[in-house]
């Protein structure tokens, strides 16, 4: 059956400063190593035709209504402003619209060359690719708003990075493409008509409800301050936390330098590219208001009166900081057990996180294991875990079903940076069987199973991951 996308394209409309319209560069010999079936139900695709799925995927066939066009953004990154990004190694296909009425994009990314490419080449490696697959699937399935992979293709030809790698190409879902970055480039352009029509787009699109630039402006604070405690709540590191990597929904995107944390550190970072650790895992909460005061300023310039929506904008600004604290609190509250927060509980939550920084406890296995015996197994001295512990449970005695709540909220497994490189090591082998099974694995994060018992393992002192790298 011929492979059908009910494509319904709305941003291919807006006025053509906004993107490049360009078809994928052709690949030669393309296969297939991963499609998501039930995520392509999901979108209304029909057909299971591989070739099909191979030669769209892979850029070598435009499908029918389809409208490919490269995105343009500007965006800060590591602080410094670059004034014109844009999709140097991607192309939207087109959008879909679910059955529950949600529009999503269908992005290929690492399709080759556009316009925004620079001295770049526009591939992707496969390790990126893969990385991506997984993790944002893992996201997906940890509950935490995400974008979502589609498809994997190789491409059949290499590209070059310290060396020749297999050359791959990834299928990206997204609610919409639409980063800070694409306000800032108009506002920075004092394209006033094009900001405009781009918030206009993004209200009808994302917030219907808003009012205006500030209630937009309120909106995407409401979805980033959700966003980030989440990340906190699994350990999740993003590590290029640049306003062209920040989508105004809410959703998590560019999965490039990302890791999973597993000894905690308040300060931990990985990506190699993050040298004063302006990205690590702390920072996160401050990071993300610093963004929002870039979308803040990008706006100023749609309000009549400055004066006004400056002190307006500001008021926001400032506000957010509680509301990310005050999400945290609800994420790492549940993780111990807590449904109905009360004083006190701020600090005994911080205490627990000071014995796992000091105690080189495991994130991950500290809080699916709370509760147990084998808790204290985590600390380099339980004895003070113990102290702890005692203080906790006192606590949630007076909680109705606190074990529930932390099986909601801590995952058994998570893609820990090792397993990752293992995979990537194999599949460049031609080995996929660890990427299917760590794909089985990690759709099923919360659940306790004695199959992939092994994946809950720490690195080794060997096999620590202490740097991760974007790929680009």
């Amino acid at each position: 059956m011929t492979l059908q996308i009910p494509f319904d394209n709305t941003y291919a409309r807006l006025p053509s400063n906004f993107y490049s319209k360009l078809t994928a560069e052709v690949v030669s010999a393309p296969s297939m190593i991963a499609y998501n079936f039930p995520l392509a139900k999901e979108l209304g695709i029909t057909g299971e035709n591989d070739q099909d799925i191979i030669e769209i995927f892979s850029g070598n066939k435009v499908a029918l209504g389809s409208d490919p066009l490269a995105q343009l953004y500007a965006g800060h990154q590591f602080g410094q402003y670059n004034p014109q990004l844009g999709d140097g190694r991607a192309l939207l296909l087109g959008e879909t619209i679910k059955a529950d009425g949600v529009r999503y994009d269908i992005q290929l990314k690492g399709s080759g060359p556009t316009p925004y490419s620079r001295s770049g080449d526009g591939r992707a490696w496969l390790g990126p690719v893969l990385r991506e697959y997984l993790v944002s699937e893992a996201m997906h399935a940890l509950g935490i708003p995400t974008t979502r992979a589609l498809a994997v293709i190789l491409s059949g030809e290499p590209v070059m990075r310290e060396n020749l790698l297999p050359g791959a190409i990834l299928t990206r879902v997204a609610s919409s493409h639409i980063r800070i970055g694409t306000f800032q480039v108009f506002s920075a352009r004092r394209d006033w008509t094009s900001l405009k029509i781009l918030l206009e787009y993004a209200i009808n699109r994302h917030f219907p409800s808003a009012d205006g630039p500030l209630g937009f402006l309120q909106e995407v604070i409401k979805a980033q301050a959700a966003l980030i405690p989440k990340w906190m709540g699994v350990g999740f590191i993003h590590g290029v936390m640049n306003t062209d990597n920040c989508q105004i929904a809410g959703e998590t995107i560019d999965y490039g330098p990302c890791a999973f944390m597993d000894r905690f550190h308040p300060m931990r970072v990985y990506s190699s590219i993050d040298k004063m650790g302006r990205y690590a895992y702390g920072s996160q909460p401050d990071i993300i208001v610093w963004n929002l005061a870039q979308l803040a300023t990008a706006l100023v310039p749609l309000m009549p009166d400055k004066d006004k929506a400056i002190e307006a904008f500001t008021n926001a600004i400032n506000d957010m900081p509680r509301i990310v604290k005050k999400n945290w609190l609800k994420v790492f509250a549940k993780k111990i057990g807590i449904s109905s927060i009360q004083l006190g509980d701020e600090d005994l939550i911080t205490k627990l996180l000071n014995l796992m920084a000091d105690g080189h406890a495991d994130f991950t296995n500290t809080f699916s294991t709370l509760g147990s015996s084998s808790t204290r197994d985590q600390f380099m001295e339980p004895k003070k875990f113990d102290i702890w512990e005692k203080e906790w449970q006192i606590r949630i005695s007076t909680e109705k079903d606190p074990i529930i709540h932390m099986k909601q909220a801590n995952p058994v497994l998570i893609p820990r940076n090792h397993r990752i490189e293992e995979m990537i090591s194999a599949a460049l082998k031609e080995d996929y069987v660890p990427f299917k099974r760590l794909q089985r694995a990690l759709s099923s994060p919360f659940a306790q199973n004695a199959a992939f018992s092994d994946l809950r393992r720490p690195p080794l002192e060997t096999e620590e991951i202490k740097a991760t790298f974007c790929g680009t």
